[in-house]
């Protein structure tokens, strides 16, 4: 099977011809795909969206033939659009390498929620120069050694990770720092209960990233303890996992326990970066870099309304557990972000809106020993619960 090469000939198409060349010295077979948008008339922003369109459509028909070993591409700002476009349409574990002069910046917009390898072009990929053969020569190297050493489903050719029915069950469980301690006493509990635990950092990228994951299969149950990216969302943070956040589970029909961890917080970065219509708010600054704003009592009104209403949607079982003596390490007593009405608001709205969802309330704290043993608790009794009843109906 081939690496697809993706570039713009009519601009890299020596660039492209050196990668193709490195590829096969390192015994790959190469195709080579021709992204060029061209000097047709009209707006750049949309040729080069159709471009990126029918980049992602090429590679997933050739992914779905098992016909792809992997995809690379080069390019600015053009290239880096149309290139990865075409590897966030394949799934986790096929080799994915991007050289980009937009590497060294912000590349969440490219990379998205899946494995992307951005390397950082040094140099304007234009011409081929001691620099740019250096990089172009390294981007082959590591498509080379992802594609060799890639790590495979040996019951299902065409999987690029390993079937999660040959290994322990998969449980995907969010964290955020001031919900540490949980989700690791928790995930404990899970491992010794035979369960293989996948922790994701609530951070946007995160909860976007196991949202994918479920929706393709691979998630036995889901211990959603921190869902503060839904606080980015509503109020306009820089963490939100957009709008889909918390859908995943419920449509996939598998169990999943739902909590309300760092919905106290919504994430800017530096104090001088917030936006000037929050300036009466009440903040704490966590670092250098991040500072987190508290959310006031009518925005966890909406955000217990939110939750209640995906999680009743919900096609498999569910629970909501609140920890009645605070969400995250900062809000309990004497903290900073302590807020007994915000929190009440947060409780009442899922207590109001929840419909025939199961709510467990717990006297502690979201990092008390209490309550991350009955999140994973209840969470392996549903999914044993589950597999019975699915034996049962056979």
């Amino acid at each position: 099977m081939p690496v697809y090469l993706l570039a713009t000939l009519d601009t890299k198409g020596s660039e492209a011809d050196y990668v193709r060349g490195r590829l096969n010295e390192l015994g790959l077979s190469v195709e080579v795909v021709d992204t060029s948008c061209g000097n047709q008339p009209g707006d750049r922003g949309q040729a080069v969206n159709a471009a990126a369109e029918r980049a992602a459509r090429v590679v997933s028909q050739v992914f779905c033939a098992g016909k792809v070993e992997g995809v690379m591409a080069l390019g600015g700002s053009a290239g880096t659009t149309i290139g990865t476009a075409a590897m966030r349409a394949l799934p986790l574990g096929v080799p994915k390498v991007m050289v980009s002069t937009l590497a060294s910046g912000q590349v969440r917009p490219w990379v998205g929620d899946k494995d992307v390898l951005m390397l950082n072009s040094v140099v304007d990929i234009a011409g081929l120069n001691r620099i740019s053969r250096t990089v172009l020569g390294e981007a082959a190297a590591a498509m080379a050694g992802m594609v060799k050493f890639r790590i495979a489903d040996s019951n299902n050719p065409k999987s690029q990770i390993p079937n999660p029915k040959s290994d322990r069950p998969l449980i995907a469980a969010t964290m955020f720092g001031v919900t540490t301690p949980c989700v690791q006493q928790a995930r404990k509990i899970l491992e010794e209960a035979g369960y293989e635990v996948l922790v994701f950092h609530a951070t946007g990228n995160g909860g976007q990233a196991m949202e994918s994951l479920i929706r393709e299969g691979l998630i036995a149950g889901v211990l959603d303890i921190t869902t503060t990216e839904l606080a980015d969302e509503l109020v306009g943070g820089i963490l939100s996992a957009g709008p889909k956040r918390l859908t995943a589970a419920g449509e996939m029909g598998i169990p999943q326990v739902v909590s309300v961890g760092a919905l106290d917080m919504v994430n800017f970065g530096p104090r001088e970066t917030v936006p000037e219509k929050f300036a009466e708010r009440k903040f704490h600054v966590h670092n250098a870099s991040v500072t987190l704003m508290r959310t006031t009592p009518a925005e966890n009104e909406q955000l217990g309304k939110e939750i209640a209403r995906k999680v009743a949607a919900a096609k498999g079982p569910v629970a909501i557990m609140l920890p009645l003596q605070g969400v995250s390490a900062i809000d309990r007593a004497g903290q900073p972000f302590d807020d007994p009405l915000a929190r009440a608001a947060l409780y009442n709205a899922i207590r109001t809106h929840r419909q025939s969802t199961e709510l467990i309330e717990i006297e502690a704290h979201v990092n008390d020993a209490a309550f991350a043993e009955g999140a994973a608790q209840k969470l392996v009794q549903m999914i044993a619960s589950t597999a019975q009843s699915r034996t049962a109906s056979r």
